[in-house]
């Protein structure tokens, strides 16, 4: 598995995103660990969830307690295992997502999901998404006391814009270790991101870096030139994404969700599909508007 860098940690080039696990459709438990341990089975050390990745209002949390029990349950090295962690989103029960970037409830929320995964620090804690009720430094200045007071091992920021980025650094004295971001072939009004965080050296996390998309058939006429290198290749269109992705920077690490076995084992292999220039050049200009 090619290997990228987050901080001060070596991780697996492709992760694997918790959240289809945990939230509405989320299939039962035992497939859910069969995912999770097809991942790291298949050399996947890279897994990101959030306490906010849950269904009812009852059960804050799900996804860091299922990754932790699957951890726990796993043959494998779990210390090589980069868990990335976020809070600042909060689920009633009610389908809704809301925001909480109050410092109180994110040094309150960073505790409860140790607790909950487990060991002794957080390897990466990310604030999920700023809050317009408090001020972006207040928020981020959370991170930086969870940071001194070793809660956490390094700090994230996540749906962000450059001028958070720069702020976020700012505030944690050039702690900042990544950024995530939703980027995909159907979504690029991140690429401002990306750049700066390939500038800065700061990792930069894709969430849903497939567009939500399952079947090779739903990436449509406007992304014909994925499919189409896809069956040049004989691979999927979705390690095509994936790749094209990789092939941006060498900080970039997408973290595609899933909630079956073979999804995560078919993404992986993007890690070794290695697109030619002019590949990347092309999947470059198919943009979707």
């Amino acid at each position: 598995m090619q290997q990228r860098t987050i901080g001060t940690r070596q991780v697996s080039a492709i992760g694997l995103g918790g959240m289809p696990m945990s939230i509405e459709g989320r299939p039962d438990e035992d497939r859910s660990i069969r995912t999770i341990h097809a991942a790291l089975d298949a050399g996947v050390t890279l897994i990101d969830t959030a306490d906010a990745y849950h269904r009812d209002a009852n059960d804050v949390g799900h996804n860091e307690s299922l990754i932790a029990k699957a951890l726990d349950a796993w043959s494998g090295d779990r210390d090589a295992v980069l868990v990335a962690n976020k809070g600042g989103h909060v689920r009633p029960g009610d389908g809704s997502w809301t925001r909480n970037g109050r410092p109180e409830h994110l040094k309150q929320a960073a505790r409860a999901s140790l607790q909950r995964l487990g060991g002794e620090a957080i390897g990466l804690y990310q604030f999920h998404r700023p809050d317009p009720e408090v001020p972006y430094a207040e928020s981020v200045g959370a991170l930086a006391d969870l940071l001194d007071d070793g809660v956490i091992e390094m700090a994230g920021i996540s749906n962000a814009n450059p001028d958070q980025i720069r702020e976020a650094q700012r505030v944690l004295g050039g702690r900042l270790v990544s950024v995530q971001n939703q980027f995909s072939p159907a979504f690029r009004s991140s690429e401002p991101e990306l750049d700066l965080c390939a500038e800065l050296g700061l990792a930069f996390l894709p969430w849903s870096p497939l567009g939500g998309i399952a079947k090779a058939a739903d990436l449509g006429s406007a992304h014909d030139a994925f499919a189409e290198v896809a069956r040049d290749r004989g691979v999927s269109p979705q390690q095509v994404a994936l790749a094209w992705e990789l092939a941006l920077a060498p900080v970039v690490v997408p973290i595609p969700g899933a909630s079956r076995p073979e999804s995560i084992e078919d993404s992986v292999k993007a890690a070794g599909l290695e697109l030619s220039d002019d590949e990347v050049k092309r999947l470059s200009a198919a943009h979707s508007d």
